[in-house]
């Protein structure tokens, strides 16, 4: 069994109210506004993060947007799917942004944003490419037989969203992820995983959700 991957604690700071010292930290200030971060490999553990302040922002405030930053190596397709689900199972309209990385599943969930609210920063980079098993495979000829048709079938997964969330022809989708397609922001808005390019920060920027 595939252990989720360790991930790294932003240390807190101390800030000044009117009743006195608060400490916080950085992830809590950006999801009182709203805005999510995934900056890590998606396994079990960060899925189960986001899916837990998904939920958590749709409670507070149904018709609001969410805001989610993505600067990910990729990884799970299962917790993947289940960030996927989530982000298009709340009432909410969700906002995605690559800065930095979205290669693989990460790419998928930036493609599944609202349409006409997924934007990539001018130095964005992108992957698309087939699912591959995690270690290499082993056991019987019944296991492995196993293994290969669930390896198909995440792949029929992942040609399905592409398609849908970018509008292009499955076929074309199958051929382009035969191999790794490595894309920039221009081509990333090109392909349809993203809408817009942003330059730069709108100022001021409106506050996620805000209607």
């Amino acid at each position: 069994m595939t252990r989720p991957l360790t991930h790294h604690v932003m240390p807190g700071f101390t800030g000044h109210t009117a009743s006195g010292h608060r400490t916080a930290d950085p992830y809590g200030k950006l999801m009182e506004e709203r805005i999510l971060l995934l900056g890590t490999p998606i396994d079990e553990t960060s899925a189960n993060d986001l899916i837990a302040q998904f939920m958590y922002l749709e409670h507070r405030a149904p018709d609001r947007d969410i805001a989610l930053y993505v600067n990910s190596p990729g990884g799970s397709f299962h917790a993947m799917s289940a960030i996927y689900d989530t982000l298009r199972f709340v009432t909410c309209e969700v906002e995605t942004v690559c800065l930095g990385r979205a290669d693989g599943t990460a790419a998928l969930l930036l493609a599944a944003g609202t349409p006409g609210k997924r934007y990539v920063l001018p130095g964005a980079r992108l992957v698309i490419r087939q699912p591959a098993l995690p270690e290499p495979a082993e056991g019987s000829a019944s296991d492995l037989a196993v293994q290969a048709e669930e390896l198909s079938r995440v792949r029929d997964r992942i040609e399905d969203m592409l398609a849908r969330h970018t509008h292009r022809t499955p076929e074309q989708v199958r051929s382009d992820i035969e191999r790794d397609t490595v894309l920039d922001a221009r081509a990333a808005v090109k392909y349809g995983l993203a809408d817009r390019i942003l330059a730069e920060r709108e100022s001021p920027r409106p506050t996620p959700g805000a209607r």
